[in-house]
């Protein structure tokens, strides 16, 4: 659905989204199991694999957990003639672990804490330089409001929103006595509304506003040297701050100023319709500003539902005008695997 998901409805996946749903789950446990063959256009060995699950402790609070493990295949380190330095699988992993509490019958909230090993280079020494595993500790801080089964344009509906700021956390660095880098700490907002057409069919919008919490790169003079040799910034803020000053900093300190803040927020949006909830199609397009990734793509999906699992399978459409070349990311395929269990499961 366009990678939009931070005001949907409960599920097993509750915990990447918005992990103050997971007060909100109807069945007291289940788990989902995701795979990702990533930027295939280019390497057939990339690949993300993510597994996650919940516990309904009681009425009002629940629990959850996820492992993400990312592939980068196998590499073949050089220096600059040329010559092998060895072969090397990269990797990357997160661990978290969530929970969440109903503070009345329509708002939640959730943290989560999450330990992240990235060991991109297997201790090569590249450049001159001695690497190693980056590791970061970071956190979510999340609410959720909902209301069910009230009237909207006429038609009986269900409306949620949320939002989820991801990622709060320490800075990490591949490279000893290298300044560290801030992950990317990320606020997520958004709305969801479920039109309940008749008995048998749901149709159902949402959408995301995503903004990364971390400084802005400023411009340089490049002719001009600080009087402690550090660079002279014509336009913009310093960014080498501490990470509560720079998630702060984030809203006001793009070199173009408001204009430039704007093109920093990544919409998202999704359509989904239901038949008896037992089958689903969803679309969905997510946007980046050209000068801030451009990343521009479609999700087109299905998914099928039988008792206690469920199958989803979405596909990824380049949706860039006037680019040049395909985006890597152009037919991405991901399938999802999720169960549900009851109490007699």
């Amino acid at each position: 659905m366009g990678d939009a998901g931070v005001a949907l409805d409960p599920d097993a996946n509750s915990i990447h989204w918005n992990p103050a749903k997971l007060a909100y789950m109807k069945n007291p446990f289940g788990i989902s199991l995701s795979y990702t063959p990533w930027l295939k256009n280019l390497v057939p060995d990339i690949n993300l694999n993510y597994l996650s699950g919940y516990y309904k402790i009681d009425e009002f609070s629940g629990f959850g957990g996820s492992l993400r493990y990312f592939t980068l295949g196998e590499i073949n380190f050089t220096n600059e003639n040329n010559e092998s330095l060895g072969r090397f699988s990269p990797n990357e992993l997160a661990v978290d672990g969530a929970y969440a509490r109903r503070l009345s019958e329509n708002f939640s909230i959730g943290i989560a804490l999450r330990f992240i090993y990235s060991n991109l280079t297997g201790g090569t020494f590249i450049a001159g330089s001695s690497t190693k595993p980056g590791i970061s500790y970071a956190g979510d801080a999340s609410w959720y409001y909902r209301k069910k089964e009230v009237t909207i344009f006429g038609q009986k509906a269900d409306w949620s929103l949320g939002m989820n700021i991801q990622n709060i956390g320490a800075k990490i660095s591949y490279i000893k006595d290298a300044e560290a880098d801030f992950i990317p700490i990320n606020m997520k907002l958004g709305g969801y509304i479920n039109f309940h057409i008749d008995e048998y069919n749901e149709i159902a919008v949402t959408a995301d506003f995503n903004k990364l919490l971390v400084p802005t790169l400023p411009y340089i003079d490049p002719d001009s040297i600080g009087p402690n040799n550090e660079p002279v910034i014509i336009l913009g803020q310093n960014p080498d701050v501490g990470v509560p000053q720079g998630m702060v900093q984030s809203f006001s300190d793009a070199p173009g100023g408001a204009s430039e803040e704007f093109k920093e927020i990544n919409p998202a949006i999704g359509l989904e319709y239901w038949y008896a909830r037992t089958f689903a199609l969803r679309a969905g397009y997510f946007y980046e500003h050209p000068t801030k990734g451009n990343r521009q793509f479609l999700t087109l999906g299905f998914g099928i539902k039988y008792n206690t699992l469920s199958l989803d399978f979405s596909y990824l459409v380049d949706a860039r005008r006037n680019a040049i070349g395909t985006s890597p990311l152009a037919n991405t395929i991901r399938f999802t695997l999720n169960f549900n269990f009851n109490e007699n499961s």
